[in-house]
């Protein structure tokens, strides 16, 4: 296991990217509990602690080139690799127009154009897939393609998540496993599934590359991750990357965290809330300032509400297209 070397400094393009990623990532996630509540959508499933994972990964993605295996908390990570912010709520409220013709569960997204493949709400299932994809463009010989996979650490329990590591091991794959260690997976403390001090430590045992990198920090995140994808991609085979972050929300808007877990052990983490926590370092750096903060943030937030408003004008899909694309031929299941 090793950390990464400081490459250079990032460009204003690349931090403001990163800045407003996170921030749609909150003004989203703020937006999906008022659906639930507003009884608009049945679940919704927050990133609050995580964007700065999946906003340093998502500018390390090669967009036309790289494919992404994601799990089911994913949002700042597609929209960071280019899904549309109105086709996200065209899930969420399941409408006509979604990508999945509003069928699949909230944030079981798919985009073959963008290189993002749909997922299974069984945990860790997207690993296996995402091996096999990468599998795919070694044997074709694919050059500078990369497969990313993103998990939670509750996913390292499952063996799916070893048979993937083991076989992406084996055979030398393009793979970047990356972990996103909330140390909660959903009730389940990350002492309660493993003895080792983190997921990173299991990688030797694959003989497999590991890094980690703080996941309250979208720069470093960005780096490292970039840093294994180089790795990959070169020929050298798959690499685990670990980002140490935490889960601020419930699991989902079905979970009570507090039968779990108490609120000042919430309280005590709310100091590396990446989203202000990253907004200060611009400020001090001279990369933002507070009227820009300000106008970032009020663009944003408009932009949201503004989509959510057209987006919930569109109509539900039709009865008759229940059962497309489950059935080859007619989309009645009752014909024959």
């Amino acid at each position: 296991m090793t950390t990464t070397a400081a490459p250079a400094a990032l460009s204003r393009e690349q931090l403001l990217k990163l800045y407003r990623n996170m921030v749609t990532q909150r003004a989203v996630d703020t937006r999906g509990f008022q659906l639930n509540r507003q009884g608009k959508i049945g679940i919704a499933m927050g990133s609050e602690g995580h964007e700065a994972v999946q906003a340093g990964t998502g500018l390390a993605f090669k967009s036309g080139r790289d494919l992404l295996y994601p799990y089911y908390r994913n949002t700042g990570l597609i929209l960071a690799c280019g899904f549309p912010l109105a086709d996200l709520f065209r899930s969420q409220l399941a409408r006509a127009g979604d990508r999945s013709g509003g069928r699949s569960i909230i944030n079981h997204v798919t985009a073959k154009d963008l290189g993002i493949a749909s997922i299974s709400s069984i945990i860790a299932a997207q690993c296996t897939h995402a091996v096999g994809a990468a599998w795919a463009l070694k044997r074709r010989g694919d050059g500078d393609r990369v497969v990313f996979c993103q998990f939670g650490e509750g996913a390292t329990s499952q063996g799916e998540w070893h048979e993937a590591m083991n076989f992406a091991s084996v055979h030398e794959l393009p793979v970047v496993f990356v972990c996103e260690n909330n140390q909660w997976a959903i009730s389940t403390h990350i002492s309660k599934q493993m003895r080792v001090p983190a997921v990173a430590a299991r990688a030797p045992g694959y003989a497999m590359h590991a890094l980690e990198c703080d996941g309250f920090d979208p720069v470093a995140v960005y780096r490292t991750v970039r840093e294994a994808r180089a790795h990959a991609a070169s020929g050298n085979g798959p690499v685990l990357v670990e980002a140490h972050c935490y889960r601020f929300l419930s699991h989902t808007t079905d979970d009570d965290d507090r039968t779990y877990r108490t609120r000042d052990e919430v309280a005590q983490h709310r100091s590396d809330d990446p989203v202000p926590k990253f907004e200060r370092v611009l400020l001090e750096q001279g990369v933002l300032d507070a009227d820009s903060v300000k106008a970032i943030r009020r663009e944003i937030s408009e932009l949201v509400n503004r989509t959510t408003d057209e987006i919930e004008a569109e109509p539900y899909p039709e009865g008759h297209t229940l059962y497309g694309n489950t059935y080859a031929g007619s989309d009645d299941a009752w014909v024959h």
